[in-house]
């Protein structure tokens, strides 16, 4: 494993990387914006949504852009610079929303933090995930889910995997042909840990940023830590990407909360890893 690369600094909050169009694109809470850098450390602003806070990002089919407005509990859409609310989460979500993954079909799952966890973070109460539809209706998904945070789809569409960041498990839902979770069952317990943002690899393995332990982990399925990467601060996100997919990208700040509005200390890193990315996002 290579040493962590410094790739961008003056990040207030980072969420939601994703690679596309040969670029990393992620959101700023705090700077309210949604940003692409280049592989040379080049940022462009890409959607700047004022007072709204973006985080989960995807595509859908035709290329349009999916972004997760947090406080209005909501998913936007973005046509050729154009923004529409694609969607209304505000009757499945019960406090923000946070992060989505989109499968290939343009099928969003978006899943809220369950509670004011800044007011009370000491209480944590259950979350439902939101299914968004490719035209936008929603239906209301799983429950019983401790802050659902960094998904997956595995590489043949056929299974979602849920981060609890506060339940310390990954947790699989067999999707059926019109990408209704079923039955919810313990992909991966992760006692000591309390993973966030999170990515596929080709052999199976998420990627997670542990808020937990300021550490980057992989693990598989039944809850094995294959790898550990400590990071100079405390990671929050991470998606695979590069040519190859093999460069891992992890978002890090020294911490969370509304607080971190103009602070500009939060950092992007990356590391090559063995196996390229899979799946969705």
């Amino acid at each position: 494993m290579e040493n962590l690369e410094l790739v961008l600094d003056d990040l207030d909050f980072g969420e939601g990387p994703r690679w596309h169009d040969r670029r990393l694109w992620y959101s700023d809470f705090y700077q309210h914006r949604v940003y692409a850098v280049s592989p040379n450390g080049e940022r462009e602003t890409m959607l700047d949504l004022g007072d709204e806070q973006p985080s989960g990002l995807g595509w859908m089919p035709d290329g349009s852009m999916l972004v997760v407005a947090m406080l209005a509990r909501q998913v936007l859409r973005v046509v050729d610079g154009e923004v529409s609310i694609h969607a209304d989460l505000s009757e499945v979500a019960s406090w923000y929303c946070n992060d989505m993954v989109v499968a290939v079909d343009g099928t969003a799952y978006v899943g809220n933090f369950g509670w004011d966890i800044e007011a009370d973070h000491g209480h944590p109460q259950a979350a439902t995930l939101a299914v968004v539809r490719p035209d936008g209706t929603v239906d209301a998904g799983p429950g019983d889910l401790l802050f659902p945070n960094g998904s997956v789809i595995t590489s043949d569409g056929r299974t979602l995997i849920v981060g609890e960041t506060f339940g310390q498990r990954y947790t699989a839902f067999d999707l059926d042909r019109n990408g209704m979770p079923g039955s919810a069952r313990e992909w991966a317990p992760l006692p000591q840990s309390a993973p966030d943002g999170c990515t596929m690899d080709a052999a199976n393995g998420i990627w997670f940023a542990d808020v937990a332990l300021s550490e980057v982990l992989r693990v598989v399925e039944g809850g094995e830590i294959t790898h550990r990467i400590e990071t100079p601060q405390t990671p929050y996100a991470c998606t695979l990407g590069g040519a190859d997919g093999r460069t891992l990208y992890i978002l890090t700040a020294p911490g969370a909360g509304s607080d971190r509005t103009g602070t500009g200390d939060g950092c992007i890193w990356t590391t090559l890893v063995e196996h390229p990315r899979s799946g969705r996002p």
